[in-house]
């Protein structure tokens, strides 16, 4: 029995290494430019491992996405409430881990050009949307489409993102810089998102 469990432990352990490995790789390169042979040499593995756990480089890729799609939603959850500190929350998200957001641009530019990020974004939104509904509904939030309020939001939060065609942030800049832009992600998605008068 204790055989089995270190089995276990120890196939988890390489999943978890291939995991890795593979995000960065797809965060680095795109679904085409990532090669298997730098993930299960990062990984130190096998390509043999890596397909009987995922099947193949798209299924790993379609893997990772989804994992960092539910990542971020879990780390960084909306309030409807405070359109304007989710968007900051999600800034700093971006600084901590701006691979998760290389990887959605990856997938925009490899897979799903136009339309939603995902066939399935009415499955992984209906919390976000909920909570802007709720907001528009009880008169905090502007009118309009919540999903178009939702995508404002996050266009807002990701201005310094990885991604930023005028300028990329990272966390090792001064924390005066990011507190300041911070300030300023704050005060314009709340003038966005406000009713007025």
């Amino acid at each position: 029995m204790t055989g089995d469990l270190e089995l276990t432990a120890r196939g988890e352990a390489t999943r978890q290494r291939i995991v890795a490995a593979a995000t960065a790789e797809f965060a680095a390169h795109g679904i085409a430019g990532a090669r298997v042979e730098r993930i299960v040499a990062e990984a130190r593995t096998n390509k043999a491992q890596l397909y009987g756990y995922f099947g193949g480089k798209d299924q790993l890729f379609d893997a990772i996405f989804a994992a960092s799609l539910h990542r971020i939603t879990d780390v960084v959850p909306i309030d409807g409430d405070d359109l304007a500190d989710w968007a900051v929350r999600l800034y700093d998200e971006y600084l901590v881990r701006p691979d998760l957001i290389r990887l959605a641009t990856w997938y925009r530019l490899e897979r799903r050009p136009a339309g939603h990020l995902t066939e399935h974004t009415e499955q992984l939104e209906p919390v976000k949307l909920d909570a802007v509904a709720a907001a528009q509904a009880a008169g905090r939030v502007v009118a309009g489409d919540p999903h178009d309020v939702m995508a404002l939001v996050i266009a807002m939060s990701m201005a310094w993102s990885p991604v930023s065609n005028v300028y990329a942030a990272t966390a090792d800049e001064d924390e005066s810089v990011h507190d300041r832009r911070r300030d300023l992600l704050r005060r314009t998605v709340t003038a966005a998102v406000t009713p007025g008068d």
